[in-house]
């Protein structure tokens, strides 16, 4: 069992562009249902009881105007270390955490800002189904659709093969690991620039770890292409 003094954080990597959302800033500042869409992510991890801290980490060159009312979590910090990708970010992140003094056994969520649908009743039922794990977890979901593999032809793609479903998961966030732990694993990813590390768990991985699996839900999507935006503006609207 964990130490009473163990302690929940998040951390949302914040420095994308958001080059496919066809947005004329990016993505995470685009305006959604009344407010930028980064803010409805960083309000639904505020409701997270178990989350004492949140750091938020940006492109060192962003000049995005913050909002300074109650709209911003008074427990939330923001970090100017993003990098060139966003395991450069998280693990920068990670390393400005651990130099404020943060524990490396405490555990850290790591969530995307633009999965902004997601809510504080997800995030929490990760927390309690993974905090006594031995390595960690993150939200998913079981895939529902038929799986093609693709072969390339003069015409364009075409269908090689059906890939079997019955085993394969749709990765979300948060995903959750021990601060230090998934340092160590992003450390070890430095040195070939983070070539296939995708996600969190994709550095665990390599480690020789299998992070849980927690169902999570189709509506905790990654607001990515134009009509992402449609979509999620009007789930929002409705809880309003």
């Amino acid at each position: 069992m964990l130490s009473a003094s163990v302690r929940f954080h998040a951390l949302v990597p914040c420095a994308g562009t958001g080059s496919r959302a066809g947005t004329p800033m990016p993505k995470q500042y685009q305006s959604i249902a009344g407010q930028p869409l980064v803010m409805h992510t960083l309000q639904a991890l505020a409701k997270v009881p178990q989350i004492s801290q949140a750091w938020v980490v940006l492109a060192p060159d962003d000049d995005f105007v913050w909002p300074d009312s109650d709209a911003w979590p008074k427990h939330f910090a923001r970090l100017s270390c993003g990098g060139d990708s966003r395991a450069q970010s998280v693990f920068n992140g990670l390393s400005a955490m651990l130099t404020n003094g943060v524990s490396p056994e405490d555990w850290v969520l790591v969530h995307d800002a633009a999965r902004c649908l997601i809510t504080p009743e997800a995030v929490a039922q990760l927390i309690e189904t993974c905090r006594d794990d031995p390595v960690g977890g993150l939200l998913a979901l079981p895939l529902p659709d038929t799986l093609k593999q693709q072969t390339l032809s003069e015409q364009g793609a075409r269908v090689a093969s059906t890939v079997p479903r019955e085993d394969k998961w749709l990765a979300q966030t948060p995903q959750m690991f021990r601060l230090g732990v998934l340092h160590k694993a992003l450390a070890d990813a430095a040195g070939s620039d983070f070539a296939g590390i995708t996600d969190e768990s994709s550095a665990l991985e390599r480690q020789g770890l299998s992070p849980r699996l927690v169902t999570g839900s189709a509506q905790n999507l990654k607001v990515t292409y134009p009509a992402d935006f449609a979509f999620a503006e009007a789930i929002l609207k409705g809880k309003s």
